[in-house]
């Protein structure tokens, strides 16, 4: 690539972590969707998405835990399980081209949702400590599997059975990712990798992206702000599976 090219790529790394971030996730399947188009394929580039998750959502982790809407009581059960499993996901590899399609559908619909009136709900209901060990796990493997952090599915899915409040869930979203991420890199460490050429300028257009977004995202947490970014990243992901099933 010529350096004008390089310098866009990181400005758009840096931007996808900015948007990811303030509410929240850290951007993997973002970054995963910039990645393919310069033609670099996912395997090649996996690694490094997931050690750009892995520093955007400590950055992210730590400025949301200091807003102080972090919930340990929710964060802890759902990642007993997601752990191990993301581990098992960043470890097995498995062509999913009809489940790269559906979960692109699936995260579309949950962006559309969030954009057609749905409104932060005045009472939340958190379910039983089960309900959160099993989605925690389920989201946990397809986060291994998927090379993210599985903050998209996380977030959709406790807004939708109103889990949490909107700023609960970024701030909940964040070490989940976090913890994910590492799990996942370690799963595919233990199935050998390398990390591609030039990798250092990535990190850091994704470090200062993430630093700036989750600032803004706390100055800015109210309700339908996070809804419309979060749907902006949903939309994202899902144009990102999309594009794995063609390519």
């Amino acid at each position: 690539m010529t350096v004008f090219a390089e310098t866009c790529l990181w400005g758009l790394i840096g931007g996808v972590a900015f948007l990811y971030s303030s509410v929240g996730h850290a951007g993997a399947s973002g970054y995963l969707a910039v990645f393919s188009l310069v033609g670099w394929a996912p395997a090649q580039t996996r690694p490094l998405v997931l050690l750009l998750n892995v520093l955007v959502a400590t950055v992210t982790s730590l400025k949301f835990y200091r807003s102080g809407h972090f919930r340990p009581a929710l964060f802890i059960p759902l990642t007993l399980l997601s752990i191990p499993a993301s581990m098992l996901g960043g470890y097995v590899r498995i062509p999913t081209p009809l489940l790269s399609v559906f979960l692109g559908a699936v995260l579309l619909f949950s962006a559309l949702w969030l954009l057609t009136g749905k409104r932060e709900p005045a009472e939340c209901s958190p379910p039983g400590k089960s309900a959160f060990l099993l989605a925690g796990g389920a989201i946990g493997f397809l986060a291994g599997a998927s090379g993210t952090g599985g903050g998209i599915f996380l977030s959709p899915l406790m807004i939708y059975l109103r889990w949490a409040k909107l700023a609960e869930i970024s701030a909940i979203a964040a070490p989940y990712v976090l913890v994910n991420s590492v799990a996942g890199l370690v799963g595919l460490n233990l199935s050998g990798f390398s990390l591609p050429a030039g990798w250092l300028p990535y990190v850091l257009a994704a470090v200062v992206g993430g630093a700036a977004g989750s600032s803004f995202g706390i100055r800015l947490l109210n309700g339908r702000t996070i809804q419309i970014l979060l749907a902006a990243v949903l939309s994202i992901a899902a144009g990102k599976l999309f594009l794995s099933f063609r390519g």
